[in-house]
């Protein structure tokens, strides 16, 4: 006979682990823009061929603020600092 109390722990532990494998990836897609390299690198594209104005510095200090959120593993800070500066790229 199987215990069912190492049965509800087994399925506990295994919902704990997936918790905390899904958790950094929802946290990166957080801003509508995911927090990853490839993203960082074309939305900083963008924003480089904007015109030199306040949008446009407002969208650099974005991408700085995610850059550092990044650093520091705060994916969802990151992803909604990516998403702002992509928006407002997309805004020219």
């Amino acid at each position: 006979m199987e215990n069912p109390m190492i049965k509800t722990l087994i399925g506990a532990a295994t919902m704990v682990a997936v918790a905390y494998a899904v958790a950094p990836a929802q946290a990166a897609h957080m801003g509508g823009t995911g927090c990853s390299g490839a993203n960082m690198t074309k939305t900083e594209t963008a924003v480089e061929a904007m015109a030199d104005n306040d949008v446009k510095f407002g969208a650099e200090k974005e991408i700085s603020l995610a850059q550092d959120a990044m650093l520091n593993g705060k994916m969802g800070a990151c992803g909604m600092h990516l998403g702002k500066a992509a928006h407002a790229a997309m805004a020219k």
